[in-house]
């Protein structure tokens, strides 16, 4: 069984939806460990629930980037992590965590990358008049939201919306896509969908 492991900043509501797949039976994953960058964040009361090890890194304690994600990195292979997952991470990662996990780090975007990358995503998409937003998971890489997309999903943005409307049908869709890619990856065929793009 593939072991996954989580990083995330805030919420952990798409840490949820990987739980609530694998209770469903729709995904077939050991979440290793959860890390955060923020003591108080929910996705560690989430997964201590569960009684999953969880680890809080504080940033303020290393002298840069790279030493951070270095010791993210060997939180991670503690827990022989093969399938990263930046579920709601708000931090740019570095060589040093990547390049542990080649083309084994992915994210979650609330936008249809390209398009409005970094913070705000929803407010960005409303803002420039769009039909139709999203969401995006795609490989990381030392950018911000940038890297080969491996899943995206549409969402039509209505008339009258407002950032938290949209916010929240998006989010669904998050829900939904995050564990379909985690899935395809658990079987093998995350490399098999990709070379098709």
């Amino acid at each position: 069984m593939a072991i996954v492991g989580v990083l995330a900043s805030g919420r952990g509501s798409n840490l949820q939806a990987i739980f609530d797949a694998m209770d469903a039976g729709a995904l077939s994953v050991k979440v290793g460990v959860v890390i955060s960058d923020k003591k108080d964040a929910k996705a560690l009361e989430r997964a201590r629930a569960r009684q999953i090890p969880t680890a809080f890194l504080d940033p303020k304690a290393y002298p840069d980037r790279t030493s951070y994600d270095a010791s993210v990195a060997s939180t991670l292979l503690g827990y022989q992590v093969e399938l990263v997952v930046l579920a709601g991470y708000m931090r740019i990662v570095t060589k040093a965590l990547l390049d542990p996990f080649p083309n084994k780090v992915i994210n979650i975007h609330p936008s249809l990358l390209p398009s409005f990358p970094g913070l705000h995503a929803q407010r960005q998409a409303l803002a420039a008049g769009v039909n139709v937003s999203g969401c995006t998971v795609h490989f990381v890489d030392e950018a911000v939201d940038h890297g080969p997309i491996i899943a995206q999903t549409a969402v039509p943005v209505l008339e009258g919306d407002t950032e938290q409307s949209l916010s929240e049908r998006i989010l669904v869709e998050e829900h939904r896509l995050l564990p379909m890619v985690i899935s395809l990856y658990a079987t093998g065929k995350l490399g098999e969908v990709y070379k098709k793009k």
